[in-house]
């Protein structure tokens, strides 16, 4: 049977459109099952509809705590019954409860080299501090914000004259590669874990550049 893949956004979702796209390019064994946002107005809802995959707007404002509304989403998400849980811009801090509920299949992608740069503002923060190197990594998500497990990370080198909207576009051209591939990756099983690093069982490189 088809594994199953759930996506998170809050947005464009352009890591979810690189998913969508690659999968179809490359007939992966995979349906992408439903894409589900916490705003209603984000522009990836249209996206998907347009490719046929099912949508749900869940807007976090209508539930009265972040508990309630980790609730009602994992409820939308186990409606599809995933193999693996992707967030790809869902702007959420999500509760212990929600992490431990996907706890192994659950993605996750931030725009830092963790463990460097956890949180917000991240590129800012890559460029106050004197960075020469600057990047992405998909990791296995935790209960300990942008922690767990890394898949795989993508690195560009700060360019002289790099603004925060400049060095953002370069690293996100590589996430649009390193995204669907370590997930096709995970899906696969050709992820093992050994000791706290997650590696491919046929010595594929990792890192993007």
């Amino acid at each position: 049977m088809k594994k199953k893949v759930v996506i998170l956004i809050s947005g464009r979702g352009s890591n979810m459109e690189a998913i969508v796209h690659t999968a179809r390019r490359e007939a992966w064994d995979v349906e992408v099952a439903a894409v589900i946002s916490n705003r209603p107005e984000a522009a990836g809802l249209a996206f998907a509809k347009a490719q046929g995959i099912s949508t749900v707007a869940l807007d976090h404002k209508a539930y009265p705590t972040r508990e309630a509304f980790d609730a009602a989403l994992m409820d939308a998400i186990d409606a599809h019954a995933p193999d693996a849980v992707v967030l790809a811009g869902f702007m959420r801090i999500l509760t212990p409860g929600f992490t431990e509920h996907y706890a192994g299949r659950l993605l996750n992608i931030h725009p830092s080299l963790l463990p460097a740069f956890p949180g917000l503002h991240t590129h800012r923060r890559a460029l106050e501090a004197g960075c020469q190197l600057a990047g992405a990594t998909v990791h296995l998500v935790t209960a300990e914000l942008d922690h767990g497990p890394i898949l795989a990370q993508a690195m560009v080198p700060v360019l002289a004259g790099d603004d925060e909207a400049r060095l953002a576009q370069r690293v996100l051209s590589l996430e649009h590669q390193m995204y669907p591939r370590a997930l096709a990756w995970f899906l696969a099983g050709e992820l093992r874990q050994e000791g706290g690093r997650m590696q491919h069982r046929d010595g594929a490189a990792q890192l993007f550049t």
